[in-house]
């Protein structure tokens, strides 16, 4: 069976700056659909295959922020498996976009982490093997 993980469902302050965040790292990943559920809008931005699902924060919830430094519950980041981090990263901080965690260099992967505008953090992971084993050296 082929598993992977289709989609990310996330609550964001600002969908069109969660777009620019998005298509920033991934040029390619288009708008594969949106509506509103009530007055919440909504979004699919992505590929075929994956894509990341926003919606819009109620005015009841646009105050509040993301957890950080893992002390609570929720999601900690969102991780994307990328064929050039430099590549990301150049883009991202021409976008303005910082660094939210420092750069992390394995002998078989690097990665590098984001926050987006409403402060959700984002994994980019390039690895050096195709060998599990290797890309899931932990030590």
């Amino acid at each position: 069976m082929n598993m992977y993980l289709e989609h990310a469902n996330i609550t964001v302050h600002d969908i069109d700056e969660a777009i620019r965040f998005l298509q920033t790292a991934f040029p390619h990943f288009a708008i594969r659909g949106q509506g509103k559920s009530g007055d919440r809008r909504w979004l699919h931005i992505g590929t075929d295959t994956t894509y990341v699902a926003l919606n819009d924060a109620s005015s009841v919830s646009k105050n509040k922020t993301p957890h950080k430094d893992y002390d609570g519950v929720g999601i900690n980041h969102i991780g994307f498996v990328v064929e050039n981090v430099n590549d990301i990263a150049r883009r991202l901080e021409e976008k303005g976009y910082q660094a939210s965690y420092p750069r992390t260099e394995e002998k078989y992967r690097t990665r590098i982490y984001y926050y987006d505008g409403s402060g959700i953090e984002y994994e980019f992971v390039e690895y050096f093997s195709e060998e599990p084993e290797k890309r899931n050296l932990y030590s």
